[in-house]
């Protein structure tokens, strides 16, 4: 169930409303990316082997779709939380 709520979010809600808020990112891949890395506090790769859905515990998915779930509800969040995904990637 939380694996289907996580695609819905990633792959449906948050590219609809990527076209409607102007947000500088649309694919899933990267909604993943942004969740995955502040469920994580760090880029995911450090933490979890790709897939991520195959190697995340139940209660790091749980925090991914709960970040997704904060930027549907608040989408003014977005640009804020992707600048934070990439700069913890320059690192």
């Amino acid at each position: 169930m939380l694996v289907q709520r996580w695609f819905a979010l990633t792959r449906g809600m948050l590219p609809a409303l990527a076209a409607r808020h102007r947000w500088p990112i649309r694919f899933d891949h990267c909604f993943m990316r942004v969740c995955l890395d502040h469920a994580f506090g760090r880029p995911w790769r450090t933490v979890v082997g790709a897939p991520a859905i195959r190697n995340m515990t139940g209660a790091e998915l749980l925090a991914a779709v709960a970040v997704a779930e904060r930027i549907a509800a608040n989408p003014e969040i977005l640009p804020a939380l992707n600048r934070e995904s990439l700069r913890l990637r320059r690192q």
